[in-house]
């Protein structure tokens, strides 16, 4: 069984501002890093497509999988089970389901283990991908986070 760990950041600059995610994927001696910005969006959203967009990039099989996060949003829904409570109330007065949606499935065929990590703090990796994260945000051809500027009639 394949071990992989993989360390997830979103980032904004303004809620909602400009965003993006960055994540670090590793498994014995491989890495791969990814990262993406978007025009308008959420920190929140950022954190949460982070998260999926890693989990959406792997091979399907059975893998042990940590995902590292310092986003207490992200880390407690799973962990403390808000989602499954979500899911029994339809979904009524949550933010950003269609984020929840895409991820549940992922959580249902890897069931990854969430933990939580001090954000700007001294793990290397959770600090590469905030730097992931921030450049994206900062960079040029971001993309457009549809659903978030459907249900907002933002620009």
């Amino acid at each position: 069984m394949a071990q992989i760990s993989i360390y997830t950041d979103g980032a904004a600059r303004g809620n909602p501002g400009r965003g993006g995610y960055g994540a670090v994927l590793l498994s014995g001696q491989h890495r791969k890093e990814l990262a993406a910005g978007y025009k308008l969006t959420t920190n929140n959203r950022m954190e949460l497509l982070a998260v999926i967009i890693a989990l959406e990039t792997l091979k399907p099989g059975k893998h042990e999988i940590k995902i590292y996060s310092d986003s207490k949003y992200v880390v407690d829904a799973i962990n403390k089970k808000w989602i499954q409570g979500w899911v029994r109330k339809n979904w009524k007065d949550v933010k950003n389901i269609d984020l929840w949606q895409r991820l549940l499935p992922l959580l249902q065929a890897y069931k990854p283990e969430f933990i939580w990590v001090k954000g700007h703090a001294d793990n290397p990796l959770n600090n590469r991908c905030d730097e992931l994260a921030t450049a994206a945000a900062d960079g040029t051809g971001l993309l457009s986070d549809v659903v978030y500027e459907a249900v907002h009639k933002l620009k």
